[in-house]
């Protein structure tokens, strides 16, 4: 996601004019047994819903909330207990579906904790500023807009909408490319909001701000600024990522390698760099990339999980200090890197309790694998796993997506854990105009506006399950008819599923997926590109409602009958 967001101040290089285009044969989509099924087709209810997994503890300096920061918890799952909707497959209604434009590039909205009159306002940061939206709703309380708002305007949106509605085809490449460009000017994607109701934001430039209420404890007053943190300038670097440590530290990293904890009030800080920053070459390789490109997963007893661009990391949160000492815990090891970039996945964290406990993410090889390494101690009596490049190393699968038999597959999104159970989606485009760079610029435009339209969204989504018997990593199931385009999927074991936004014959869809066996659940046609999940994924808040961003703002599902 970051180098397609930086590959956009160079988009426009080699264009061949698009009057004389002439295109590549794309083929059929694979076979979708599914898609002509009524919509008055009854799903099947999951015998074994709801599921009793084992999730990471609350961190009680977060927002009491489903999703005080980005995948949900300090774990980084993107799942929850609650349960999402079940219902039968069938087209939403104009009223079931509760829409708010902000602009382009908000991929994510986070929940404050109740306020003492039981209100709830979200958060949210995008390229056109900050928004405090009232929970209920979905209405603006207050707007601290960016020097970009006046530009991108809702009548700017619809235009855009409207044409990629007539024509999502390569021949609107300067409409999609209309749709994209600004998010070249997002001053940052990472945020989250504190148990005291202040809302941090991280900009490129290694400064941390932080919002709240004009008046401390009214949901419905202005926003103001609390405070702000500037890293100095021998240190300072584009930060990747927010956490929270346990106690109450906000931990980033930056992408060359500095890990960075700072107090909530954000006048204290800790810094240390990380293993191997000093020896390799951290540079983006002009690729965009940096040598850290993903965030942070944090557990309970001051662990925190970062990857760079060779090696998977645990540093470890003393209470005072960060530390790379082994002594205290700390570990790095390296993971297959094929491509020569790393891994484009947030780590997740797996096992909690008595559970075996790992850290999970798809590695960088040019078809990933889904790599666990043991989160702890290793097994006295473990032997390093064949083509695995350190014993830390618990499990390693190839992401093929089946019988699509995929070579070459990477993402940009963490992987989804719940349980033991690991789900990897496919977001690699089926095709790319021959006009376009198969990645960068091409690969956003394909999966991204264009990416509902069958001759490009790519299809296949897979599930792996650690065995805790056999100590080894298996495939549980694969759906290669079944497509996610662009966007980070949520489980919700309360229910059984798991969510995510898809395409079906040009409209964007929510999808409801078995987690345990794979088999399409019920599906919702949403609608045409103005819900488009443009590189954002469904969350499911407290009251079971699933929300989304969109190509110019957010969007809250609310149908009628779900169970």
């Amino acid at each position: 996601m970051r180098r397609f967001l930086k590959l956009l101040a160079v988009m426009f290089v080699a264009l061949i004019v698009i009057g004389s285009l002439k295109f590549c044969d794309f083929g059929p989509p694979p076979p979708r047994p599914d898609l002509d099924l009524p919509l008055a087709h009854q799903m099947e209810n999951p015998e074994t819903a709801p599921m009793n997994m084992a999730f990471a503890p609350p961190n009680p300096f977060a927002s009491d909330s489903v999703n005080p920061l980005p995948h949900g918890d300090p774990a980084q799952q993107d799942a929850t207990p609650i349960p999402g909707p079940m219902d039968q497959s069938r087209q939403l209604e104009d009223d079931e579906l509760v829409y708010q434009f902000m602009g382009p590039g908000y991929f994510g909205a986070f929940t404050s904790s109740k306020y003492k009159d039981g209100r709830r306002v979200l958060w949210a940061n995008g390229v056109n500023g900050i928004y405090k939206l009232d929970y209920e709703t979905y209405d603006i309380i207050d707007h601290r807009p960016s020097d970009m708002a006046d530009k991108y305007t809702q009548t700017w949106a619809e235009e855009i909408s409207t044409k990629l509605d007539k024509n999502n085809e390569p021949s609107a490449f300067f409409t999609a490319m209309a749709a994209l460009k600004p998010l070249k000017s997002l001053s940052g994607v990472y945020a989250m909001v504190g148990a005291n109701n202040w809302f941090y934001f991280a900009n490129k430039d290694g400064s941390i701000v932080a919002y709240g209420d004009a008046i401390d404890g009214d949901a419905g007053s202005k926003i103001v600024e609390k405070a702000r943190f500037q890293m100095p300038a021998d240190e300072a670097a584009a930060s990747v990522g927010m956490n929270m440590t346990y106690d109450g530290w906000i931990v980033f990293p930056t992408e060359d390698g500095t890990m960075v904890a700072v107090t909530q009030d954000l006048k204290d800080y800790r810094s240390v760099r990380m293993r191997h920053a000093d020896e390799e070459d951290t540079s983006s390789h002009g690729t965009g990339y940096g040598w850290v490109r993903n965030s942070v997963a944090v557990d309970e007893g001051g662990g925190i999980y970062v990857a760079s661009r060779n090696h998977m990391h645990k540093i470890v949160w003393t209470g005072d200090q960060l530390s790379t000492d082994p002594e205290d815990g700390a570990w790095t090891a390296k993971y297959r890197n094929g491509t020569g970039e790393g891994t484009g996945a947030t780590p997740g964290l797996m096992g909690f309790g008595d559970e075996d406990r790992f850290v999970v993410l798809t590695d960088g090889d040019i078809r990933m694998n889904v790599t666990m390494f043991w989160r702890d101690g290793i097994p006295e009596d473990w032997e390093q796993l064949e083509g695995a490049p350190a014993r830390r190393i618990a499990g390693q699968a190839p992401v093929n997506m089946g019988e699509l038999d995929v070579q070459e597959i990477q993402t940009e999104q963490t992987v989804i854990i719940a349980g033991y159970g690991v789900f990897v989606v496919n977001n690699t485009p089926r095709n790319t105009p021959f006009f376009m760079p198969k990645e960068g610029v091409g690969r956003g435009l394909t999966i991204g506006p264009f990416g509902s339209n069958p001759k490009f969204q790519p299809y296949g989504i897979q599930k792996f399950e650690w065995n805790p018997d056999k100590q080894t990593l298996e495939q549980a199931w694969v759906n290669e008819t079944i497509s996610s385009p662009n966007g980070v999927p949520w489980v919700s074991t309360g229910s059984g599923q798991v969510y995510f936004i898809g395409a079906r014959n040009n409209k964007w869809t929510l999808e409801a997926v078995d987690w345990l066996t794979g088999e399409p659940t019920f599906h919702y046609i949403i609608g045409g590109q103005k819900y488009n999940s443009a590189f954002s994924g469904p969350t499911i808040d407290e009251k079971g409602r699933v929300f989304v961003g969109t190509q110019f703002g957010r969007l809250r599902i609310q149908p009628k009958n779900a169970q």
